[in-house]
């Protein structure tokens, strides 16, 4: 079984505002559900791309679609409050995306006070960014109260330490985007499973836009090889389906 850590989907019915230029192609939940037939998918997080705003209605429209066992990451944004935060809560919202890359809305210190705000709504938090850059912060990010996901592998070679150091203080970390990483992927996913057997959380990353390459199924195949059955299967489904709360 897979539960999908990382997906967008890109309803035509929802414009996207794009980010930097980019504006994907659409990836409806059919699309989805076509590409990932020959998984064994039984829940996702549906998470919110830098391509579509703030607005968090495309992401629950697409995890009411996808059915049961799928929930929503929403961004974060700036103008968000304490209403703001208890409304997503109350759709069913588990968590906001912070994206410190490509045209980032928050630095650190900001991401932190947002996050721990969030938090008390039960909302935690999810992280793009390249791990080295958060060397100053590892204190800090892993003491979020209701917790902190860091997206693709912490994405560099660079950043694989503060990754570690992240996984070992309880940070849970998505094995997910393996065609837009700058590091040996093999050698990553060993090291975090040695550093905290269960830190992974496995993904497609689907439809895998602005990646050098898009999600192949031999990407799964990789987790099962390197981390073994037990740990693989905790990547694959176990971990994700208790944190995403299941």
């Amino acid at each position: 079984m897979l539960f999908d850590a990382h997906l967008h989907i890109f309803e035509p019915a929802f414009p996207l505002p794009g980010n930097q230029g980019s504006i994907p192609e659409p990836f409806t939940v059919e699309d989805y559900r076509r590409r990932t037939a020959s998984l064994g998918v039984v829940g996702g997080a549906v998470v919110a791309a830098s391509t579509q705003g703030e607005d968090p209605q495309p992401l629950l429209a697409a995890a009411r679609a996808l059915g049961e066992g799928f929930v929503v990451i929403a961004a974060a944004h700036p103008g968000q409050d304490d209403a703001t935060f208890a409304a997503l809560a109350a759709s069913g919202v588990r968590g906001l995306r912070f994206t410190l890359y490509r045209g980032a809305a928050f630095d650190v210190p900001a991401m932190l006070a947002h996050a721990r705000a969030a938090a008390a709504h039960g909302l935690h938090a999810e992280l793009y960014a390249d791990a080295a850059t958060l060397a100053p912060h590892v204190d800090d990010l892993a003491s979020l109260p209701a917790g902190l996901v860091l997206d693709h592998l912490g994405l560099t070679g660079a950043g694989l330490p503060v990754t570690l150091a992240l996984a070992k203080a309880g940070v849970k970390v998505k094995a997910t985007g393996f065609g837009r990483v700058t590091l040996d992927v093999a050698e990553a996913l060993a090291a975090i499973a040695d550093a905290a057997p269960h830190a992974l959380m496995a993904g497609t990353d689907l439809p895998s836009t602005r990646a050098a390459r898009p999600f192949e199924d031999g990407d799964l195949a990789l987790i099962r090889r390197v981390l073994g059955p037990d740990l693989a299967e905790a990547a694959l489904h176990r971990t994700a389906a208790s944190f995403y709360r299941i």
